[in-house]
């Protein structure tokens, strides 16, 4: 007999950054989910029957909705509770703008800077400058005039959003990113991955049974 779902249940990917926006704001808002660490190449049944598209994250809830896209997945924990209010409106930061600036241009070139093997046209160097044209000089305009976060004094919901990306941005030659002369955005990022929240998040865990 299968037990009824209580909790929530989130098919996740440690390290895809996606999957790390939608965990930070669902373990800031305190809702706790069961959740399925998905291996890319068997992707559960369950997961799939749920959402066809087959990317993570996906949150199932209880009553059967599925959500299936991050920022969704982030904006409904935070409606559930948000203790540090990061979905107050903050005159200093512009969520749609960094967020869409993340996910569309910044990711695109983001890849092609990761993966600069199969994108041949240019060197690496190029896809780099691209990404930090469109992004990371932003950010360090806005983390210098308004910071140390986008929202100002504390973290808005656009801070959580951006900072998965940036941390694949870093990782790609941490030489270059130490070096960079990006110091603002460097202590931003730094605050992040030392953050109790961020550790918190990048525990393994393990799957619940099948019929949760």
């Amino acid at each position: 007999m299968h037990c009824p779902m209580t909790r929530p249940l989130l098919y996740s990917f440690r390290r895809c950054p996606y999957a790390i926006r939608a965990r930070l704001a669902l373990t800031q808002a305190g809702v706790a989910v069961n959740t399925v660490e998905v291996d890319l190449k068997h992707k559960p049944a369950a997961m799939l029957a749920a959402s066809p598209a087959g990317t993570v994250p996906v949150l199932v809830l209880p009553g059967g909705d599925v959500l299936s896209q991050s920022l969704d997945i982030m904006r409904w924990a935070l409606a559930q509770h948000d203790p540090a209010g990061w979905s107050r409106p903050v005159a200093v930061a512009d969520d749609e703008f960094w967020i869409k600036t993340t996910d569309r241009a910044f990711k695109h070139w983001l890849d092609r800077y990761k993966y600069f093997q199969r994108h041949p046209a240019h060197p690496q160097a190029h896809y780099r400058q691209q990404a930090v044209d469109c992004l990371l000089s932003p950010l360090e305009h806005a983390l210098n005039t308004h910071g140390p976060w986008l929202g100002g004094a504390q973290p808005v919901l656009a801070d959580a959003a951006v900072f998965p990306f940036v941390r694949q941005f870093a990782g790609v030659e941490p030489a270059w990113w130490a070096a960079s002369p990006f110091p603002a955005a460097r202590a931003w990022l730094h605050a992040w991955l030392n953050s109790p929240l961020f550790h918190s998040v990048m525990q393994k865990t393990a799957s619940p049974p099948p019929n949760l």
